[in-house]
């Protein structure tokens, strides 16, 4: 992470140290873990304020770490034009907490949140419109959820007897096969069906043959 980063991490720190956990340099870029119910007013000042002006919002996402609690994170991607810079904040949460919304600070925070909240479950309290935005009608679960399976829960066809679209239990075309993901041409160490006979070296040629 470059010196001028650093120094905004550094003023970030001094400016909300109540509403901002750590701050931290991942890959080169600025990453700073707030509080979840701060979290509109560290947006509010890194887009207010004369030495950030986080300005544009890129877009809003969640990431799910199952095994960890609290399970999710909602990632704010921040861009600067006036500044030239970027920043990443991230809230903890689980999945009964809401994390405030930020259509109040940034009015393209609306989509980003229904995307959010469709995909992960994660909920966004005093949000105007939650509701799915890419999943159907009807859609059960959360399909970016690590526990989610991998064929969904049920499959869309159109019947040509009812003449509508239906909703049918998804059921795998064939049974499950175990593979062993070796190259049989390289590494290969494990002895294919009729292929014994290598087992035991060359066989001698038979007598006579020339």
């Amino acid at each position: 992470m470059d010196q001028a980063l650093q120094d905004l991490g550094d003023y970030i720190g001094a400016a909300v140290p109540r509403d901002v956990i750590r701050i931290e340099g991942v890959c080169g870029e600025l990453v700073v873990v707030a509080r979840t119910a701060a979290i509109t007013d560290v947006l509010t000042f890194l887009r207010s304020d004369s030495n950030c002006q986080f300005k544009v919002l890129v877009d809003i996402c969640g990431v799910d770490y199952p095994q960890r609690e609290p399970r999710f994170e909602v990632v704010y991607n921040l861009l600067s034009l006036t500044q030239n810079q970027r920043i990443r904040v991230k809230v903890m949460v689980d999945e009964d907490m809401p994390v405030p919304t930020a259509t109040a600070v940034y009015s393209a925070a609306g989509w980003f949140e229904r995307e959010t909240w469709d995909l992960y479950g994660i909920m966004f309290s005093d949000h105007p419109d939650l509701r799915r935005i890419l999943t159907d009608y009807g859609f059960e679960g959360h399909p970016l959820r690590k526990d989610f399976p991998l064929t969904g829960r049920v499959e869309v066809r159109y019947d040509e007897i009812q003449k509508r679209v239906v909703y049918d239990p998804v059921q795998l075309t064939q049974d499950f096969r175990t593979f062993d993901f070796l190259s049989p041409w390289e590494g290969m160490n494990k002895v294919l069906p009729g292929d014994e006979k290598a087992a035991d070296g060359d066989s001698a040629p038979e007598e006579g043959a020339s």
